[in-house]
C-alpha cells in the first residue's frame, strides 16, 4: 500500500509503533509519571507529536520530529495531570 509517497509495510507500521511507544514512555519518564502502558503511550506519543507540531507550526520553530513529538507528549502529560489534579 501506498500512502503519500510512502509504501506502507508491515514492517514501516511496526517501527511506527514501537518509535511511539518509545517517545510516551520518555515523555512519561521525564514527567516523572509510570506512563500508561503500551497502548496508552502509542496513544500519548501520536496526541502529543500533534500538538507538538502544531505549537511548533505556530511559533516557527523547526526542529527534529522526533523532539518535537517527546516535547509535544511532554506538554500533553502535563496538560493530562493538571486536568486529574482538578478532580
Amino acid at each position: 500500500m501506498v500512502l503519500f509517497g510512502v509504501t506502507i509495510t508491515f514492517f514501516v507500521i511496526l517501527m511506527y509503533l514501537l518509535i511511539g511507544a518509545l517517545i510516551g514512555w520518555i515523555a512519561g519518564l521525564l514527567m516523572k509519571g509510570k506512563g500508561f502502558g503500551f497502548l496508552g503511550n502509542i496513544v500519548i506519543a501520536i496526541l502529543g507529536s500533534l500538538l507538538g507540531g502544531f505549537i511548533s507550526r505556530i511559533l516557527g520553530i523547526h526542529m527534529g520530529s522526533f523532539i518535537t513529538a517527546v516535547l509535544g507528549s511532554i506538554l500533553l502529560l502535563f496538560l493530562i495531570n493538571l486536568v486529574s489534579k482538578k478532580k
